[in-house]
């Protein structure tokens, strides 16, 4: 019998299986990075980990993501980065990470979320190309179907368009 999946917050403790399953999952050093470099950076966030028996298998982030517009800056939070070691993927635990990630986040009454993903992967989750809501990506060149967004609070979001800006430790990244 398979060990039951639990999602939690990350606890300090966590840190270094956490950098090394970005590692893993991404099979480069950069998205580990990140989240040291946003951990570090005192931002809030919301980091959880999916835990089998005793063993971190997945890790999602959820940090402060700005949309420049006319009339000044609307935050919200941009999913980034999302992992599961490569042995355990397949078997739901990214799923199970990304829907706990946003009903924490719709519970905490962010205005929107934004994601650059896998176009056949984060539409399940109500992700639409960010273009229909008149934002756009900080970074040239993303193609319009792998960067995503949710609108969470209408009323916030009603009239807001413009460039999307993730945290300045993912510039390095892009």
């Amino acid at each position: 019998m398979k060990d039951r999946l639990t999602i939690r917050h990350e606890r300090p403790e966590d840190r270094t299986a956490i950098r090394n399953l970005n590692d893993r999952a991404f099979g480069q050093p950069a998205e580990g990075e990140i989240v040291d470099r946003i951990r570090a950076s005192g931002v809030p966030i919301l980091s959880l980990v999916a835990v089998r028996g005793s063993r971190i298998v997945g890790h999602i982030l959820f940090s402060p993501a700005v949309i420049e517009t006319p009339d000044g800056e609307v935050t919200g939070l941009g999913l980034a980065p999302m992992a599961v070691l490569p042995e355990y993927q397949r078997q739901g635990i990214g799923t199970a990470l990304v829907r706990e990630g946003l009903d924490r986040i719709r519970a905490a009454g962010w205005p929107f979320v934004i994601v650059v993903g896998h176009a056949d992967y984060y539409p399940r989750f109500g992700f639409r190309p960010a273009s229909g809501f008149g934002l756009r990506c900080q970074w040239p060149g993303v193609p319009d179907d792998v960067f995503m967004g949710m609108i969470l609070d209408e009323d916030v979001m009603r009239g807001v368009s413009g460039v999307v800006r993730y945290r300045s430790e993912f510039d390095a990244a892009m």
